[in-house]
């Protein structure tokens, strides 16, 4: 299916601006108009940065933060334990750090204390002296954990961005774009922030009433905060929320400073990671963020943002090491609890709005992951879920046009949760056991409307044909500059037509690796079809050897020893006819 879009627009602005003809076709798809192609193709913060003083309890945060690094009081971050937790902790310590302050962080451990502030850690943080707690992308929901702050002497303040509920818990501020008593002109600017987003805007607006109150004097120099963009762009881009606007903007900078690796911790994990070449959305989302993830997940919580908030260049090296253990372990869970899932879901024939499966003993450190793959495959919302006893787990992940955070916070306010929250693309919730089919009819009900509304789901929307000869390293530079793509500013994908299947051969864990070549436009084209051994698209390509296939996927690069060529990576195949 060809994704919607404006011929006319899409000639023009490859006329205008000297493009190739698919990428004017990328352009128009996407929303662009000929006379703000240019600013698209290279967003400035300076056009899309709002004044933090916008957002709601910004400057009472701010005052009483920079008030705490003069006075020099105790300040704790309590962390989430994914990557966007991870990067809004390291991120304000490398910023308290450097105007001459301390943090201690802590991140609840997932299996242990569950998600978000409980009230031992906020007892233990004030036993430590920590007057000044924020809560980074977590926090709006927590009732009962942040109402044992203030008789401690402790101002919490929450940075977050999750869907809040009506009333709010008691906290000193509460910085969240998504507070439902936010103006919507503000919400509508900067709503589809990921958290590190907001702790942005908070360091922003700490260090302009820090300036006003002329700390940096002397010795003391005022940081330059874009040189955290890196984290910036780490976290939005794992966080799966809407590349467009600032956010866009934020991760097309952030790439540039994570490439010059000034952050030992993102040094490391690249090296880890194996990334060769300059650093896109997707390396950070498939690449870098897995291994952050992994400590929380499988490991130890807080070694992700410990990683990413250290100058030490030799700890950087031992906690990326650390990861990527983790991460191993983290990835043979992962293939068990996903071949079970898939299995359900198989077994239980049309999943409907959304695929709902739940099962004794899963690891609640990878449902989330495995949710993304149910997506991914089934394009459609899912929702998985782990059960330990009586209490069940669940992590869902959705697709474009359906709200999964605000579904399971109705749930929440419908009394069937013991508590969960989330944004538009991901949610997550703590249910008991036996509440879960009621559960699952609940939110195939509530989302059965938006799915039904929401366009091309089930299918692939192509932006343009390629001979194997033009899919080119100097088409992918060109294609760049409509990026950095992810959710909200899809990743292009091209039909490949009458290709030939020179060579099909596994490769790695369950990958099939391709040569393509011939077609109409001759040349031969690396490609690969990741994680298919098993599915029918792989079986087919190592049946089709010297025949012609039809393919679609995305076009990225594959750079080895300073070499960068073009690869096709295959999502659908057909036969020609």
């Amino acid at each position: 299916m060809a994704r919607a879009c404006d011929d006319r627009i899409a000639l023009a602005l490859s006329q205008r601006l000297g493009l190739p003809e698919v990428l004017g076709r990328v352009l128009a798809s996407r929303g662009v108009s000929l006379d703000g192609a240019e600013k698209y193709l290279s967003p400035r913060l300076r056009d899309l940065l709002p004044d933090p003083s916008l957002l709601k309890d910004m400057d009472r945060a701010a005052e009483r933060l920079a008030a705490a690094v003069r006075h020099g009081e105790g300040i704790a971050i309590l962390g989430d334990y994914d990557v966007d937790g991870a990067t809004s902790a390291a991120l304000l310590v490398r910023f308290l750090r450097a105007v001459g302050s301390r943090a201690r962080v802590y991140v609840p451990d997932r299996l242990k204390e569950g998600y978000g502030p409980n009230a031992g850690a906020i007892r233990l943080l004030a036993a430590e002296g920590a007057r000044v707690v924020l809560t980074v992308d977590c926090g709006t929901l927590a009732f009962e954990a942040l109402a044992t702050a203030k008789p401690l002497g402790v101002d919490v303040i929450v940075v977050d961005h999750h869907v809040a509920a009506p009333s709010l818990p008691p906290a000193f501020a509460i910085v969240n774009p998504n507070r439902l008593d936010e103006s919507p002109a503000v919400t509508a600017a900067v709503g589809t922030l990921a958290a590190v987003g907001v702790a942005y805007l908070l360091a922003i607006a700490t260090n302009r009433v820090l300036r006003h109150e002329q700390h940096y004097t002397g010795a003391r120099a005022e940081p330059d905060l874009l040189r955290w963009l890196d984290l910036v762009a780490l976290g939005t881009v794992c966080d799966v929320v809407p590349l467009k606007g600032l956010n866009r903007a934020l991760v097309a900078q952030g790439l540039k400073v994570m490439a010059a690796r000034g952050n030992p911790g993102i040094a490391a994990l690249a090296e880890s990671a194996k990334v060769n070449g300059p650093p896109n959305a997707w390396t950070a989302g498939f690449l870098l963020g897995p291994r952050v993830n992994a400590g929380g997940r499988v490991g130890r919580s807080e070694i992700g943002a410990r990683m990413l908030a250290t100058d030490d260049a030799p700890e950087a090296r031992a906690l990326a090491f650390e990861l990527e253990g983790y991460n191993a372990e983290r990835r043979a869970i992962e293939a068990a609890v996903a071949d079970d899932a898939f299995a359900r879901i198989e077994a239980g024939g049309d999943p409907g709005p959304v695929a709902f499966v739940s099962a004794e003993g899963w690891h609640p450190g990878v449902i989330g992951i495995v949710a993304s793959r149910l997506t991914e495959s089934l394009r459609r919302p899912a929702i998985v879920v782990g059960i330990a006893g009586e209490i069940a787990k669940g992590s869902g992940r959705s697709v474009p046009g359906v709200d999964l955070g605000a579904a399971v916070i109705a749930a929440g306010q419908a009394g069937i949760l013991l508590n969960g929250g989330g944004h538009p693309m991901a949610a997550g919730f703590t249910v008991q056991r036996s509440r879960l089919a009621e559960l699952a009819e609940f939110l195939r009900a509530r989302i059965a409307p938006s799915f039904r509304e929401s366009p091309g789901l089930r299918d692939l929307a192509l932006d343009g044909a390629l001979a194997t000869a033009a899919a080119t390293p100097a088409l992918l530079e060109r294609l760049e500059g409509a990026g950095p793509f992810g959710a909200g500013n899809a990743e292009p994908r091209f039909a490949v037509p009458a290709a030939a299947i020179v060579k099909a051969d596994p490769v790695g864990d369950g990958h099939v690796r391709v040569i393509l070549g011939g077609g109409n436009g001759g040349g031969r084209l690396k490609a690969i079809a990741f994680r298919s051994l098993d599915t029918p698209v792989g079986q087919a390509l190592l049946s089709a050897r010297g025949m012609a296939m039809h393919l679609a996927g995305h076009l990225r690069a594959d750079t080895w020893q300073g070499r960068t060529e073009a690869q096709l990576v295959i999502e659908d195949a057909a036969p020609v006819a």
